[in-house]
């Protein structure tokens, strides 16, 4: 199992993320298309990590792609980890955070911004710091 700059115990996870965030974020769970808060919120500030609070997702780089779940154009260059992901008898590329290895959502390259990327995210995923 791979290490990452901040380590913790599952227990300590579950603990302080709650049942409702440690299923998305530690578990790989994923959020009801619409359901989440920032599925259709544009304000300004930094996305960071719900599990560490380490800053992933610039605002400008969002933008409403249809999907359900907040996305992204691009994530802060390094903060993000890109998986190999074959469940579901798909092929996508999860996205962790690489501070924490929690589970962020996927990227998918049919973004229509000049990046071609969408990062697709768990808004139990994130916080947004303004």
């Amino acid at each position: 199992m791979k290490k990452y700059p901040l380590e913790k115990t599952e227990e300590q996870w579950k603990e302080e993320l709650g049942l409702e965030r440690y299923k998305i974020l530690r578990q790989k769970g994923t959020e009801f298309p619409n359901s989440g808060k920032y599925n259709l919120s544009f304000d300004k500030g930094t996305y960071c990590c719900g599990a560490c609070g380490e800053p992933l997702f610039k605002s400008d780089s969002k933008f409403e792609s249809g999907c359900g779940w907040p996305s992204f154009d691009e994530s802060i260059p390094g903060k993000v980890e890109y998986i190999k992901d074959t469940t579901f008898g798909m092929l996508r590329t999860e996205i962790l955070c690489a501070n924490c290895g929690s589970h962020l959502g996927h990227v998918f390259d049919d973004g229509p911004t000049q990046t071609g990327q969408r990062y697709c995210v768990n808004s139990l995923s994130v916080d947004l710091k303004e």
